[in-house]
C-alpha cells in the first residue's frame, strides 16, 4: 500500500523556520520525481518545489526560490523541505507528492502569525 505521511507543520511566527517531513512507503522514491505542494485557504493548490530523481535536480517556486529547500534521502525514503524566513503567505496545508505518480499525502498544516 502506497502511503505518503507528512510531518512537521506547526505555528511559527514570522521571520521563523520550519521541516517538514514526508514519509513514503510502498514504493521507492529513488526512482520518483518528488514535489511539495501547498494550498492556503480560498485559494488553488500551488507547486512549491520539486527535486528529480535523476541527479537530484532541485526548482522552486518565485515565492519561495532562497528561503526553502527541498532534500530526498533514497535510504531512509523521505523527503524534506527546509522553510526559512517564513512569512504570514506561506500559511497554507503542505501536500508531500509523487505527482508522475499520482501519489499524494494527507498535508499538514503550516501557520505563520504572530
Amino acid at each position: 500500500q502506497v502511503q505518503l505521511v507528512e510531518s512537521g507543520g506547526g505555528l511559527v511566527q514570522p521571520g521563523g523556520s520550519l521541516r517538514l517531513s514526508c514519509a513514503a512507503s510502498g514504493f521507492s522514491i529513488s526512482t520518483s520525481t518528488m514535489s511539495w505542494y501547498r494550498q492556503a485557504p480560498g485559494k488553488e493548490r500551488e507547486w512549491v518545489a520539486t527535486v528529480a530523481a535523476v541527479a537530484g535536480r532541485t526548482n522552486y517556486a518565485d515565492s519561495v526560490k532562497g528561503r526553502f529547500t527541498i532534500s530526498r534521502n533514497n535510504a531512509k525514503n523521505t523527503v524534506d523541505l527546509q522553510m526559512n524566513s517564513l512569512k504570514p503567505e506561506d500559511t497554507a496545508v503542505y501536500y508531500c507528492s509523487a505527482p508522475f505518480r499520482g501519489y499524494w499525502g494527507q498535508g499538514t498544516q503550516v501557520t505563520v502569525s504572530s
